[in-house]
């Protein structure tokens, strides 16, 4: 089975180098899904004409805005839409209350979320999740600890997707990776270490068993040095084919 990822986004919370939030469309003959929804997302879902109805499943990696920020607006969207459709929404604990306040906030007393069908299932640490037609493996990560961070591992028909999600080197990366078809990890950072993301130099020295390695969410000092970067990076709009 062909899967196909589009990079929506792949800057950090400030768009450096223009670059929007981050998020990730998966396509698959069985299930189309996003892997984060920053707040930029509905913007490139309509950029890259991909149909928001279409989309099935929303992963969450952790509650920083530039990576599920978009969901007010995704979700406001197909409410205007009428969508009857359910849509999933897999997240840390507590990511509903959040989706609720961030409404009330952008628009305050005009808008509810009645209307659709929103399904929320939260993961913790070190969880497995069996869905119909997707397995999500969990893997606490260093970030910020209120956003409860977390890598993912998504199993795709009998491809494997690993997502590293903001975090500092951890050794979690290891088995978050371990054979994945693509494995995106964040970079942030080129030589300077420091708190909640990974630099080039550190991440140069592992020794990671993945198929394909993709870098995002870097910022501006790691984009001014690309040219001396071995690994391939993300680019918006960038279409990955998993045969």
């Amino acid at each position: 089975m062909e899967v196909t990822l589009r990079i929506l986004g792949c800057g950090d919370a400030f768009c450096s180098g223009g670059r929007a939030n981050t998020s990730f469309y998966v396509s698959s003959p069985e299930i189309n899904f996003l892997i984060d929804c920053g707040a930029t997302t509905l913007l490139a879902l309509k950029k890259y004409q991909i149909p928001t109805q279409e989309i099935d499943m929303i992963i969450i990696s952790h509650m920083h805005g530039d990576h599920f920020g978009g969901l007010v607006f995704f979700l406001l969207e197909e409410k205007k839409n009428k969508r009857k459709k359910p849509i999933c929404i897999v997240c840390p604990v507590g990511m509903d209350e959040k989706v609720k306040q961030a409404v009330e906030l952008y628009y305050p007393g005009s808008s509810t979320l009645s209307e659709l069908d929103i399904r929320y299932v939260f993961f913790g640490s070190h969880q497995t999740l069996n869905l119909e037609k997707l397995r999500i493996e969990s893997f606490p990560v260093v970030h910020s600890q209120e956003t409860l961070p977390h890598g993912l591992r998504v199993t795709v028909g009998n491809k494997v997707i690993a997502y590293s999600g903001d975090t500092e080197w951890t050794d979690e990366l290891y088995p978050l990776s371990d054979n994945a078809d693509l494995f995106i990890c964040e970079c942030n950072y080129y030589l300077e270490e420091g708190p909640n993301h990974i630099s080039y130099t550190t991440l140069k020295k592992k020794q990671l068993n993945c198929k394909k390695l993709l870098l995002t969410h870097m910022g501006d000092e790691m984009l001014e040095n690309a040219d001396s970067v071995d690994f391939d990076m993300a680019e918006d709009g960038l279409e990955i084919r998993l045969p």
